[in-house]
């Protein structure tokens, strides 16, 4: 995907952030991430019903990266089963950390293609994804 592509492509998600707001709902399962080496910080919120991710919601305050990649996040993961995103979260982490990964699972999220090669900014657009993860794991826990 060529550069002007991705910037762009990041730019609309952080000024147009997709699922940006929090709700009052018991039937989503929360966590509050943040970034200790940065402002980074985002309160998720993911429901889940029938093992199909039904909805994504996140907010807090954070740098550029963080939030398009928050909002690319919610609109790749929603729909798709536990089983699904879990998978799409791997191959996710496997580019972010320089492994193979499938990238037509990506959808748009690859654009993050190439955060490996600044190491400060690896976190800023982990951290939603990070998130996604604990609470995946809590629900397997249940």
């Amino acid at each position: 995907m060529d550069n002007n592509l991705k910037r762009s492509i990041i730019l609309d998600h952080y000024q147009n952030p997709h699922n940006r707001g929090l709700i009052e709902d018991a039937t989503y399962f929360k966590t509050n991430m943040n970034n200790e080496s940065c402002i980074d910080e985002l309160n998720i919120m993911l429901k889940v019903e029938d093992d199909i991710i039904k909805d994504i919601k996140f907010d807090g305050e954070a740098c550029a990266l963080c939030i398009s990649s928050a909002s690319i996040m919610t609109e790749t993961l929603i729909g798709k089963s536990i089983k699904e995103a879990e998978n799409i979260l791997q191959n996710f982490l496997n580019m972010a950390t320089e492994k193979e990964y499938d990238k037509e699972v990506l959808e748009e999220a690859v654009v993050y293609d190439e955060v490996s090669k600044t190491p400060n900014r690896e976190k800023c657009v982990l951290l939603s994804w990070w998130g996604i993860e604990k609470i995946l794991n809590e629900i397997k826990a249940k």
